[in-house]
This record gives C-alpha cells, sequence and structure tokens, in this order.
C-alpha cells in the first residue's frame, strides 16, 4: 500500500507539472533581463523581440534593464533567479567573452543556464573620421603600419563591441594602436566626428545616422558578406583581409534548471519570432539581421556559444585587457 502511495504521489507531482507547463506562461508576465541600459542596441533588439515573441507565446514578456560591469550583473543575477520560466536573459557576444575578460565572474555561461535560441545579428563596420587620407582598407592598411604610434582606436569601454571588434582588428593586422576607451558610445562617436580620435569599430546601430550623412569614412564590414543597408561598403576580405569577422549576436537564456517543456515552448516561441514579418523588417531598420529559426534553438545556441568562447579567449589574453 505504501508503495501505491508513493505511486500515487509521483503521478500526482507530474500531472501537477504537466498542467503547468500546458498553461505556462498563462496571464503571469515573463521577465526578460537586458544587462544594459535602455536605448541601446541591445535593448532594443529585445524590446522589438519581446512584442513578436509575446504574440506568438500568447503571454507578455517585460523588458527589465539591468546594467553594469559589461553586462555581467544582469547575467549574473539571472543565473541565480528562480528557475520557473519567468526570469529569462537576452544578452550578446559578451556572453561568450566574459569568461576571459573577467577572472572572477562568478558565474559559467555555458553551465549556469539553460539556452533557448540566437535571436538576431548586428554587423560590425570599422570607420575613421573624415580627416583620415586612406579612403580604403587597402589604403589604411600600410597607413597604419606607417604610423601606428599616432593613430587611435577609440571604443565604448572594455569589454564593450568596439573593444572586442578592436582587438580582432589588431590581432589580424599584427599592430598595436593606441586605444582610447570611453565611457560608452557616444562620447567615442563624438570624438570620432570632431578628430580627436582616428578609428573606431562598431556596431551597425550605432553609426547607421551618421554614415548616411557621409560624416564618418567606412573602411570595412567585418562579416563574410557585405551589409545589406550599406552595400557600398566592401568586406574586409573583399579588400585583402580575410578572417576578420566580427558580428554582435543576440541571445536568449533561463536559469538552469528551468524546466524542459518551458524551455522547447520559449524557443518555438522564438523561432515564430524570427520568422515575424514585423520583427524581421525592425531588425532591418536597424541594420540587423533576424537569424535562421534553426538557429533559434538550444542546440544551436549552445553549440555557437562554445565556438565563441574559443574563439575569443586567445584573442583577449593576447591582449592582456582584463576588465576586473
Amino acid at each position: 500500500m505504501k508503495v501505491l502511495s508513493k505511486l500515487a504521489a509521483v503521478a500526482l507531482m507530474l500531472s501537477a507539472f504537466g498542467a503547468t507547463a500546458q498553461e505556462y506562461p498563462g496571464s503571469r508576465p515573463i521577465s526578460a533581463v537586458v544587462p544594459f541600459a535602455a536605448g541601446g542596441p541591445t535593448d532594443k533588439v529585445a524590446r522589438e523581440l519581446a512584442l513578436a515573441m509575446s504574440k506568438a507565446l500568447g503571454g507578455q514578456i517585460i523588458i527589465e534593464n539591468t546594467g553594469g560591469a559589461g553586462g555581467t550583473i544582469g547575467a549574473k543575477r539571472v543565473a541565480q533567479a528562480k528557475n520557473d520560466g519567468y526570469t529569462v536573459l537576452i544578452h550578446h557576444i559578451g556572453m561568450s567573452t566574459a569568461p576571459t575578460l573577467y577572472r572572477n565572474l562568478g558565474f559559467d555561461p555555458l553551465k549556469d543556464f539553460e539556452m533557448i535560441g540566437e535571436i538576431a545579428d548586428v554587423p560590425m563596420l570599422l570607420v575613421g573620421n573624415k580627416s583620415l587620407p586612406p579612403n580604403t582598407l587597402k589604403e589604411l592598411l600600410p597607413y597604419i603600419k606607417a604610423n601606428a604610434a599616432k593613430l587611435s582606436l577609440a571604443n565604448a569601454g572594455v569589454g564593450s563591441a568596439s573593444h572586442l571588434c578592436g582587438l580582432m582588428f589588431m590581432s589580424k593586422i599584427e599592430t598595436e594602436l593606441v586605444t582610447v576607451p570611453y565611457k560608452g558610445t557616444a562620447p567615442a562617436l563624438t570624438d570620432l566626428l570632431g578628430g580627436q580620435v582616428n578609428l573606431m569599430c562598431d556596431q551597425t546601430t550605432n553609426i547607421a545616422g551618421q554614415l548616411r550623412a557621409n560624416a564618418l569614412k567606412p573602411y570595412a564590414a567585418m562579416q563574410p558578406r557585405r551589409v545589406e543597408a550599406f552595400k557600398d561598403v566592401p568586406t574586409a576580405a573583399e579588400q585583402g583581409l580575410p578572417g576578420l569577422e566580427v558580428k554582435i549576436w543576440h541571445a536568449m537564456y533561463a536559469p538552469k534548471g528551468t524546466p524542459k517543456a518551458v524551455i522547447d515552448k520559449l524557443s518555438a516561441a522564438l523561432q515564430k519570432a524570427v520568422q515575424d514579418p514585423k520583427f524581421k523588417a525592425q531588425m532591418a531598420e536597424l541594420g540587423a539581421e533576424a537569424v535562421p529559426p534553426a538557429k533559434a534553438k538550444p542546440e544551436s545556441l549552445r553549440a555557437h556559444l562554445a565556438s565563441e568562447i574559443a574563439k575569443w579567449s586567445p584573442v583577449i589574453k593576447k591582449a592582456g585587457v582584463y576588465a576586473d
């Protein structure tokens, strides 16, 4: 009888969980933590995704901005959150660089999260101020070699997208420039436009307006093909520098131990969202691109995150620049 009672209790628990998974998310909103300030590129992607996913999921997703320490504060908060499916993380490439940039990180991106899927990619462009003599990357590279000690490369701070892209650029050309870190993209871009610094590598979402106004010199697209919104800018590979590819990818995660049935629902909604015509149009307007649905899956994200950690670790270690 005791065995039967125990089996009945287990069956009841499983039945209750099944009902919960079927009803999820119900009327309770899901909190999507963005580990950066409101109004930034990741926040813009997240807010558009929240609208598309809410429609696909049949429940509300609200954005919570928890900035600081290159996105690690918000990520750690989600890693430690209750694993009931009502707290998720929307982060960018920083999930793959944080393990090397922060030697006392406090969480493991691969072990402390459940993967949901990738969201969108934002291209990077290498740009310079209008006063620089070179007009193409082919002209710029020998100019850099001859003037490296006098040329400055701006970034938005340690661990930022522009910092990471700059590290990759210097690694590829095997030349160190004078790096100038700022507290955000806005002051870095202001000084670049004003001629106080010479070069910067940044996301199209940050510099699209200046490029369209012809206020900057675009030297190269850091991806295998030209950026759809800026087709007149050749890729680095087209100009004799293959392998210089940096894209700022975004993805969604949940705390470790979140039930598989919940992860499956979130991933299915994400796959619908990245195919939503309105979401795709909004991403294109930002100079970004929604991923194909096959990449909006847990197994795809896990493989991608692992490969990106392996890609960035030697670049950061070689530069010897750490955020802690």
